[in-house]
């Protein structure tokens, strides 16, 4: 199973027009009849504000959203502690909606999908970590890649 974050949907969306590659986008519809592909339903939300058009497609396409459980949250609030993040002081990196997405992939063990900035030096203050940087600490180990990746790794070729 994926977990996708809006950022890598809307990434897709954005560059990957509908019209222009049609049988990329009907490989991802497959996908979420099949529920390989599903996302937390915070980051639907977050597509709905961003390209409301992609939100109804991935609603069109029978999109599994996963709800936050309370083992969920309960994970996103010990990511953001080990982050040291009090209240809401969120730093330039993750937010509350993206500890919810990560502790989804967790508790699902699923690999993240996500668009957002890789960090190559990381940032002193954890509180800037970004998703990717977030997800590659021991303690929270989510196998977290672009959507250009995902796609690379599938091996499908679209014709």
């Amino acid at each position: 199973m994926q977990v996708f974050d809006a950022s890598a949907i809307v990434y897709a969306w954005d560059n990957y027009p509908l019209v222009q590659f049609p049988g990329m986008w009907r490989w991802m519809a497959d996908k979420l009849v099949d529920h390989t592909i599903t996302m937390p339903h915070v980051a639907l939300s977050e597509v709905g504000h961003v390209a409301p058009e992609c939100a109804r497609w991935l609603e069109d396409n029978s999109l599994n959203t996963l709800p936050i459980s309370d083992a969920i949250l309960q994970d996103a609030v010990r990511i953001k502690n080990l982050l040291g993040i009090i209240g809401d002081q969120y730093g330039g990196g993750v937010d509350e909606n993206d500890l919810m997405i990560i502790a989804t992939a967790r508790a699902a063990q699923a690999r993240l999908i996500s668009n957002e900035a890789v960090q190559p030096g990381r940032p002193k203050l954890m509180a800037n970590y970004k998703i990717p940087a977030v997800c590659a600490l021991p303690e929270v180990r989510v196998n977290c890649i672009t959507f250009v990746e995902f796609v690379k790794q599938s091996q499908v070729v679209f014709g």
